[in-house]
């Protein structure tokens, strides 16, 4: 597992650390560390979830995420 920090724009309260939150942890190959306003924290195996499809993950709750 790979430990990688993620910018993400777009968040503004609670319910949007949620809404990362959830999405994150059905995303298989994901262990979530921490999400806060703005970032997250996560571990992948990059043989089952790429930097891509965490991107994407985080895309479908409406932010934009880069790696940090």
């Amino acid at each position: 597992m790979e430990q990688v920090k993620f910018k993400i724009e777009g968040m503004t309260c609670h319910h949007c650390v949620m809404a990362v939150t959830n999405r994150l942890a059905k995303t298989p190959g994901v262990k979530v560390d921490e999400v806060q306003i703005g970032s997250a924290v996560i571990h992948h195996d990059p043989a089952v979830a790429t930097i891509d499809q965490i991107e994407e993950a985080i895309a479908d709750e409406g932010y934009t995420a880069f790696p940090a």
